[in-house]
């Protein structure tokens, strides 16, 4: 996580998180990160900034 929070702006690849977090970076391990990733930043650009914060409980704070 440390590389995120030095490189805010800086898009990752698959294969770079796979080699910064230790992960294994056999094709089969890296494809199922891009797949994850995928699906999850398709569903985040699906909500609307308020549906997000109140499925995240952060409309309590």
């Amino acid at each position: 996580m440390n590389a995120f929070n030095q490189h805010p702006d800086r898009e990752f690849r698959a294969r770079e998180l796979h080699e910064l977090l230790d992960m294994p970076t056999d094709e089969a391990s890296v494809n199922v990160t891009r797949a994850r990733l995928g699906r999850l930043s398709a569903k985040a650009s699906s909500l609307s900034l308020g549906e997000a914060a109140t499925r995240n409980g952060l409309n309590a704070l």
